[in-house]
């Protein structure tokens, strides 16, 4: 700020005015009339006036420079707001920027920029993409829209969006390995312990072509779909991913992601963990070698008769505080060791040699986990018998898990004559064959640890699944509308490394906070822009905001924030 005077033919004024942008270009703004010369003489105390006015200019610019400087916006009530002029704006976005470039990600990009030399510039599209899938997901047309709403504005157009996808698609696999790379200067990486799994996505489209094929969907939708395989480490940030069509067998993606892992991330040892729909025998057996194993879930009633006899036979059971040997039965005639041994987990395991592999058999049960699966089936058996009394003629076509599986159905009458009307009733057989398993779990392994270190690995599966959900409910990865091969890599590379910037997050702000409430708060983190002042805050400020900007370093929740001290933010996040 600095001090200007203006001559008229009676008097001489005084004001403080700064340096502004407005378009790009520079200009100068009033920020304060201090009056006329007789004006200032009156308010100095009958000092020189333009000796006051250059204190009192001075005085300003310490106090900005401090942040303690006292703003005061005029707005007249009789004025409209300037037409087409956007004043809010959005600032979430900064915090998952400093995560953005702590994993070097701008730097893959300038890294690509070089390889193609294309002249659209690729980190600010990336980082775009990236930050709208979390806070605004849309379409990449949404996307380029709503990047404008951020503090920094795109420099890019949205043919720019279009034309980037093929080369991320390209690069997607460099991206991945380097970002790993990057990654293990930002924290130590938990690679020891690997997740996999599978999951599909639908399209809104019924025509199959490339990646889109039809194949077992869980949405059970009559729409083309795709694959993404996923491997996680074990803190729950994302590692790579892979996209197959729709048609592929999950159980044939595992070996070339995890080859890819090994070649491109120079990993060597690790324990793989997965659940039972991926653990074929050639699986297990890959990671049966070079130091490499696995820990997999095991579905008891695919086990050999004489090892499903052994799994529930009732004897024969212990549990890791005490050198007893328990009998199960005793807690359907005893409460009181009912009660007592509630959440504890009984295990026996034994070494077993299938297709030729050494593996160890594991089997725990819980009367805690016992009990759940009893309160799921009872409610299951309410609504069946309900609907038998109801409207027996909707039970139609039954699935694996649906409650209309209890449900049985003859069309013969006790006399052995041919019903006129289909009878239905409980299927005793089936409620009884599915009880037998009630509280039991297992899974097999080649890594000869204590059964509690096993079950403590495995009991992390869950946040696979969560990366799953995630994507697909909070960043909307699902319908997909994009058609070719290319651009629907490029759209989950993208999903894919949001995942990772949103995890860091999360792991940041030591998982306090539930998914949404940071995205949501996140995207609700607005400012109102003051030209030549700077941005007031309109969000809501929570213990949330407190804790990010305790652990980001800078804070945005202050009164007003100057554009100096914005820039400066713009500055730090981008280290």
């Amino acid at each position: 700020m600095r001090l200007k005077t203006s001559t008229s033919k009676n008097s001489l004024s005084f004001y403080v005015i700064k340096d502004v942008y407005k378009n790009g270009k520079r200009t100068t703004q009033i920020v304060e009339t201090l009056g006329t010369e007789d004006a200032v003489k009156e308010k100095s105390g009958g000092k020189d006036p333009f000796e006051w006015a250059k204190t009192y200019v001075a005085e300003l610019n310490r106090k900005e420079k401090e942040n303690k400087l006292e703003v005061i916006i005029k707005c007249k009530q009789s004025k409209l707001i300037t037409k087409d002029k956007q004043q809010s704006f959005n600032g979430g976005y900064l915090f998952l920027q400093q995560i953005y470039h702590q994993l070097g990600l701008h730097k893959i990009c300038n890294e690509i920029s070089l390889k193609y030399k294309f002249t659209y510039d690729l980190n600010s599209i990336l980082s775009r993409l990236i930050y709208g899938r979390i806070l605004f997901p849309s379409s990449k047309l949404s996307t380029f829209e709503s990047s404008k709403l951020l503090l920094e504005q795109p420099n890019f157009e949205l043919q720019h969006i279009y034309r980037s996808l093929e080369v991320i698609a390209e690069e997607s696999d460099f991206i991945q390995s380097q970002l790993y790379k990057n990654s293990l200067a930002v924290s130590k990486r938990n690679d020891r312990v690997l997740y996999y799994d599978c999951t599909n996505y639908f399209f809104e489209i019924e025509q199959e072509d490339g990646l889109k094929q039809y194949g077992p969907s869980k949405e059970h939708r009559p729409t083309p779909i795709v694959e993404m395989g996923l491997f996680m480490d074990g803190d729950g940030i994302p590692l790579a991913f892979s996209i197959h069509s729709g048609n592929t067998n999950e159980q044939v993606t595992l070996k070339p992601l995890e080859k890819q892992i090994i070649n491109d991330f120079k990993l060597s040892k690790f324990v793989v963990c997965t659940d039972a729909g991926l653990s074929s025998n050639d699986n297990r057996k890959f990671n049966n070698i070079n130091n490499r194993s696995f820990i997999t879930t095991q579905s008891i009633k695919k086990l050999k008769n004489f090892l499903k006899e052994w799994a529930l036979e009732p004897t024969g059971w212990m549990h890791k505080a005490s050198n007893e040997i328990f009998d199960l039965r005793q807690f359907d005639e005893n409460d009181k060791l009912l009660d007592k041994y509630r959440d504890v987990i009984f295990y026996k395991e034994r070494w077993i040699n299938e297709n030729d592999l050494e593996q160890k058999l594991i089997i725990t049960f819980s009367l805690k986990y016992r009990n759940y699966q009893r309160q799921i089936r009872s409610k299951q058996l309410e609504r069946a018998a309900r609907l038998i009394d109801t409207n027996p003629k909707s039970i139609g076509k039954k699935r694996q898990n649906d409650y209309k599986r209890f449900i049985a159905s003859t069309n013969v009458t006790s006399d052995g004559e041919v019903a006129e009307d289909t009878l239905y009733s409980l299927n005793e057989d089936i409620i009884a064959e599915e009880s037998k398993y009630d509280g039991f779990y297992a899974v097999c392994t080649n890594l000869d640890e204590d059964v509690s270190e096993i079950a403590k690995i495995n009991h992390r599966r869950w946040e696979i699944e969560e990366c799953f959900r995630i994507m697909k409910s909070e960043f909307k990865a699902r319908p997909v509308y994009l058609q070719k091969d290319e651009r629907i890599k490029a759209h989950f590379t993208s999903c894919f490394l949001a995942l990772v910037l949103y995890r860091y997050l999360e792991k940041q702000l030591d998982s306090q906070f539930t998914t949404t409430e940071i995205v949501s708060q996140l995207k609700d983190m607005n400012f109102y822009s003051v030209t030549g002042q700077g941005y007031i805050p309109t969000y809501k400020r929570t213990d949330f905001t407190d804790t990010l900007h305790d652990t980001f370093g800078f804070r945005t929740d202050y009164q007003i924030v100057s554009d100096k001290e914005m820039k400066k933010i713009y500055k730090e996040t981008k280290k």
